[in-house]
């Protein structure tokens, strides 16, 4: 997003209400993307690791803001485009 402004709309929605705000550390979460929608993708551009428990493997995105950034809807829309 060239325009780094931060108001609700239908690309970004930041709710400062939430009782779990912030869920990152970070200035400015977007939370349209509360529910990560690239979870079920081994392949997303996100930044998670693998943890392992009881034998499976797990995927870990604890440290990932990839969806949370303000501009990366579009990149995010794109990735589930062609999945």
């Amino acid at each position: 997003m060239e325009n780094q402004t931060y108001e609700n709309s239908y690309r970004y929605f930041e709710n400062r209400d939430c009782k779990y705000y912030p869920c990152h550390d970070s200035e400015h979460i977007n939370c349209l993307f509360c529910y990560c929608p690239l979870y079920p993708y081994d392949d997303c551009p996100g930044d998670h690791t693998y943890i392992e428990k009881d034998g499976e493997k797990i995927k870990n995105c604890a440290d990932c803001l990839f969806p949370h950034r303000v501009g990366n809807y579009e990149e995010i829309i794109r990735f589930l485009s062609k999945s």
